[in-house]
């Protein structure tokens, strides 16, 4: 955040017309010699999007996991596959270029104290201002190590002539050691643990043994996770329109990819705030008042659907399709101070407090 001591006389300047537009280029917000020059916030809607991973590696004795082991539908290619874990929204306040506002300074006028964002959004006045944490990335879980389980196997099942022999040598190991985890658990093994954390523990070797050597007839399947953050600029309403494409094969793909299946996002303004008088506007273009600029901030719904079944929902503050209020200069004159915080996400007043000068 950006704090500046300003002398302020809130000769607002509203940069926001069709006509100033292309203006608005040339400034860049913050203090300079004339005043200060701030923007009004907008809604964009952060979606993140965990998509999954999933490789598989046939074992090295796949095409005798039925003949040993019982296992049917393994596979002996190597495959790679994507999948959607979740898709989730949040809205996000991003600076409006095209409300942008000037403040002229006056000597005469009492100091103040204009806190502004680091991209030049108005947060507050002669207030203590806190800075808003950043949404928390996804962090992935930690991969487990996976074990050799030529480390496991006895030296006959090495020495053993053909694979068909090890195969068959390892898959009556599994069993040995299935045999052994029951015996334990039923507590008729020969050497049974002294206690409970020793026979955890044994257990657990028992297991990783299992399925170790288990893993070079079912193959091994990997999975990672990964989120992608996209960003969507409402500047009016949305109807179904591509808003990424997953491929079974490929994963994300480009909205425009068709070797994926769609993924549409819908936003809708909910019209809770009506729209200001054509004439009022005007006359405002042409005459613009003293004091500092807020917004009135409209509400929106985005939905992101899968095939018409929707997926996420979400109903949040959406400035952009609200009004713009002016604060008089009068709150802010030299008899008495004025605390001024806004609200960091819509740009709308948050609390305004008002003290006589010690």
């Amino acid at each position: 955040m950006k704090r500046f001591a300003l002398i302020l006389s809130f000769i607002g300047i509203l940069f926001s017309t069709a006509s100033a537009q292309t203006e608005l280029t040339n400034y860049r917000p913050g203090i300079t010699a004339e005043g200060a020059i701030y923007y009004l916030p907008k809604t964009n809607i952060r979606i993140s999007v965990l998509v999954e991973k999933c490789t598989y590696k046939p074992g090295d004795f796949s095409k005798y996991a039925m003949r040993f082991l019982r296992l049917n539908n393994v596979s002996m290619e190597p495959s790679t596959t994507y999948r959607i874990v979740s898709i989730s929204q949040i809205p996000v306040a991003v600076a409006d270029t095209t409300k942008g506002f000037a403040v002229k300074f006056n000597p005469k006028t009492v100091a103040a104290n204009v806190t502004l964002s680091e991209d030049g959004r108005l947060l507050g006045i002669n207030a203590d201002v806190q800075k808003q944490t950043e949404p928390q990335l996804f962090s992935p879980a930690p991969k487990t190590q996976l074990l050799n389980p030529y480390s496991f196997m006895s030296e006959e099942i090495l020495a053993a002539g053909s694979t068909a022999k090890m195969a068959e040598l390892t898959a009556r190991e599994i069993y040995d050691l299935r045999e052994n985890r029951n015996l334990i658990i039923k507590g008729q093994a020969d050497f049974m643990p002294s206690d409970g954390s020793q026979m955890r523990l044994m257990l657990s070797q028992l297991e990783a043994q299992d399925k170790a050597l288990t893993s070079l007839f079912a193959g091994i399947t990997e999975r990672d996770t990964t989120e992608t953050i996209l960003m969507v600029n409402p500047e009016g309403s949305i109807q179904h329109q591509v808003l990424f494409r997953l491929s079974r094969i490929l994963g994300l793909v480009d909205a425009d990819d068709l070797s994926g299946e769609p993924f549409y996002i819908d936003v809708e303004n909910l019209n809770t705030v009506p729209l200001p008088d054509e004439d009022e506007k005007a006359k405002k273009k042409k005459q613009p008042e003293n004091g500092i600029y807020v917004n009135v901030a409209g509400r929106m719904r985005s939905t992101i659907s899968q095939s018409n079944k929707p997926i996420s929902s979400l109903e949040m503050p959406a400035p952009q399709f609200g009004n713009v209020e002016l604060l008089s200069a009068e709150l802010f004159n030299k008899h008495y101070t004025t605390h001024l915080w806004l609200n960091q996400l819509t740009g709308s007043v948050e609390r305004l407090e008002a003290e006589q000068p010690k």
